[in-house]
């Protein structure tokens, strides 16, 4: 009877042993035919929560726009970077409002006026003088303080900074001029001509006073302007120039390179 008993124990052990196998077998076969395992809600909150990598400018410097002329700085930076270059990119709208009207106001007064500047200047002194000497002289009678008239002084310091600062501009003005006049930089001296040469026609259309104005004009909007759509401008530039240079290469073509020119001998030194 107790050999019975072992010999059935044995078996149940070995039928167990046989349905572990196969379950094993089943569970490894599910694993490699079932697909990828679903991302559970946590986890796709969780990927929603990541910041996601911000994508890298391209009107920052150093990207893979071309700046205008080859620029490598700001505009702010190219105009000096100083109270200029603020007045200039409106970065105080007061001063720069306040020059541009100032500007204006000298232009309608001089040319669509015409006014003449020693008239004005006169008149000025002449309503300033008569103002202060009026009120002065009222002011026993009306009970009142007699103005204020401070005493005003030029400073030397400014005044000799400024006078140094335009010496050593019309000491460099001279040392280009003379560098152009050696005739060592061609392009240089084809530069100057062509500026001089549209200066004189703009001077021929416009008097002295105009043509200030409207470069004060231009250099209280364009800059400004350039510096909120640079990215546009610029990539508009290069692909103006990408054409100009089609252009030139298609001319080359079929002007330039039919042009008959000098048989070219090499010296050859022994």
């Amino acid at each position: 009877m107790t050999e019975h008993e072992d010999h059935k124990v044995e078996k149940e052990d070995q039928d167990e042993s046989l349905i572990d196998k196969i379950s094993e077998k089943l569970h490894f076969s599910n694993h490699s035919s079932s697909p990828a395992p679903a991302y559970s809600s946590s986890d796709s909150d969780d990927e929603k929560k990541k910041p996601t990598s911000p994508a890298p400018e391209t009107s920052s410097f150093g990207s893979k726009v071309r700046r205008l002329f080859g620029r490598e700085r700001p505009v702010h930076k190219v105009f000096g970077g100083g109270k200029p270059a603020d007045v200039f990119l409106w970065r105080n709208k007061k001063i720069s409002a306040g020059f541009l009207g100032g500007a204006t106001a000298i232009w309608v007064l001089f040319e669509v006026v015409e006014y003449h500047l020693l008239t004005l200047l006169c008149h000025g002194l002449m309503i300033a003088l008569a103002g202060l000497f009026l009120w002065s002289n009222a002011s026993t009678f009306i009970h009142k303080s007699t103005p204020h008239i401070p005493e005003v002084n030029i400073p030397e310091k400014p005044v000799l900074e400024f006078a140094s600062a335009l010496r050593n501009e019309i000491n460099r003005a001279l040392a280009v001029l003379r560098e152009i006049a050696s005739g060592r930089d061609l392009k240089m001296f084809l530069l100057v001509i062509g500026g001089l040469w549209l200066a004189s026609i703009l001077g021929g259309c416009c008097d002295f006073l105009t043509l200030f104005y409207i470069i004060v004009v231009v250099l209280h909007t364009v800059p400004v302007l350039y510096e909120k759509y640079e990215d546009q401008v610029d990539a508009f530039a290069e692909k103006a120039l990408h054409e100009l240079k089609k252009q030139y290469a298609v001319f080359d073509a079929k002007v330039l390179s039919k042009i008959p020119r000098g048989p070219l001998k090499d010296k050859k030194k022994d």
